[in-house]
């Protein structure tokens, strides 16, 4: 994942409208990266952890950045976000909570299990693809990413 126009954004969010609306604002914005989604915590950890229908690498790359929601069913993004930043083998992969939240105790707890950046979804569309601007611009050109290639030789 040297190339960062090739990083995998993984969204685990269980709105299909919210998902359709940030790939298109990703296009709109001009980022390059592919977005792949699961819809709850469950799916999440499976794909992470190439369990299930997650067990092809090729077809499920490790993800550079996962954009997680807080509220979805069987697991949620709290609980998955928990596991996530417990487990030394992905630990290290950014998570961004990007969920409809305002709440504080949210936010707080949400950078108490470890989240990288916290981010409420715009109302507009416009305000998406501002987003996905942003998030784009510091994730996949200004900040260095660890190197999945380099991990994997340890």
């Amino acid at each position: 994942m040297t190339d960062k126009q090739g990083i995998i954004i993984l969204m685990a969010d269980d709105d299909d409208d919210d998902y359709l609306l940030t790939q298109k604002a990703l296009k709109q914005s001009k980022l390059l990266n592919t977005l792949c989604r699961v819809k709850d915590g469950e799916e999440l950890l499976e794909y992470l952890h190439c369990e299930g229908q997650y067990s092809d690498p090729v077809k499920y790359p490790r993800p550079g950045v996962i954009l997680l929601d807080l509220n979805m069913p069987r697991k949620d993004g709290r609980e998955a976000l928990k596991e996530i930043k417990s487990d030394p083998d992905l630990r290290d992969i950014p998570v961004v909570v990007f969920t409809t939240s305002k709440a504080e105790e949210d936010i707080y707890k949400s950078y108490q299990l470890g989240v990288n950046s916290f981010i409420t979804k715009p109302v507009t569309f416009e305000g998406l693809i501002g987003v996905m601007q942003t998030l784009g611009r510091y994730w996949f050109e200004i900040v260095e990413l660890p190197n999945q290639n380099e991990r994997n030789s340890e």
